[in-house]
């Protein structure tokens, strides 16, 4: 029978890439249960994408951007239901906590929930649920910088640029884009040596075990691991991207003719990473698993 502890590391990993429970569960056993071990075997196998792609969202509550003067801030408020994150109430709760946060430049989350527990506090009487103060980043700009900020789906997403310039219908645009296509990086020069070394050890395996590529020279083979890592890069950095409001152009070629440079970006997804219950799911993957 299979444990309880790999039983959530199966729910884990199946929403984070998609792959079935039993792809799932062979990729745990060889990987010594390390989810993020996991995820790399099974893209070695062509099993699943890119866990930044496949990432699925696993709680309630709000995202939200509040910009003030020269200074912003972009948060996340959970709560336990849908029914409330989509309450005037709660969106009110999001907003004024993010606002006492930026008018007294806390800088701490844990110094932001101490200031703000009243506020919630009141909620939990008012709405009769657990409210949770998650993240936020505070933001601050010149007088020739420009802030640009866009919220998708009533808060499901939100997304805070800082620009090198004002340029309020770019900023809008970019952080349209930011949150429709999700980049992980600004340019190249952002992605982490670690990153680029991983992806190459990734391609690499994925190449080995593809039979059309079995009898490519090493030298071919490592020119077209080369260009996969290139193109996979490419697709999590933003200014390679395809713009999203001009398909002729990509967010870099746009930008130069802009004159803009994108200095800072942040995208809050509500409830990444965080993992939702789901009922009966341990039976369906005991009935799975045991049926094997």
């Amino acid at each position: 029978m299979a444990s309880q502890n790999l039983i959530e590391l199966i729910k884990v990993l199946r929403d984070r890439t998609g792959a079935g429970m039993m792809d799932c569960k062979k990729a745990l056993e060889s990987s010594d249960l390390d989810v993020e071990k996991a995820i790399d075997w099974l893209r070695e196998k062509g099993i699943a994408k890119a866990a930044a792609k496949a990432a699925r969202i696993a709680a309630e509550g709000v995202a939200s951007v509040i910009c003030k003067g020269n200074k912003a801030i972009i948060g996340e408020v959970n709560c336990e239901t849908d029914f409330v994150s989509k309450g005037e109430q709660f969106h009110k709760l999001t907003n004024d906590a993010l606002e006492m946060t930026l008018d007294n430049d806390v800088t701490d989350i844990e110094k932001a929930r101490e200031l703000t527990n009243s506020l919630f506090a009141d909620a939990t009487v008012a709405m009769g649920e657990k409210f949770s103060y998650r993240r936020y980043e505070l933001v601050e700009k010149t007088n020739e910088e420009g802030f640009g900020s866009y919220i998708h789906m009533g808060g499901k997403i939100a997304v805070l640029v800082l620009l090198n310039k004002v340029d309020e219908e770019s900023a809008l645009g970019l952080a349209m884009h930011i949150a429709a296509n999700n980049p992980l990086y600004i340019t190249d020069k952002d992605i982490p040596l670690a990153t680029l070394e991983k992806e190459r050890s990734i391609a690499l395996e994925a190449a080995k075990t593809d039979e059309k590529l079995a009898n490519k020279p090493e030298k071919i083979l490592h020119s077209i691991v080369e260009g996969k890592v290139k193109k996979f890069l490419s697709e999590q950095t933003l200014v390679d991207q395809t713009y999203l409001l001009d398909s002729e152009k990509t967010v870099g070629q746009y930008l130069k003719e802009k004159g803009l440079v994108v200095e800072k970006f942040y995208r809050y997804v509500v409830g990444e990473g965080i993992e939702k219950r789901v009922d009966n799911f341990a039976e369906e993957v005991m009935s799975q698993v045991n049926s094997k």
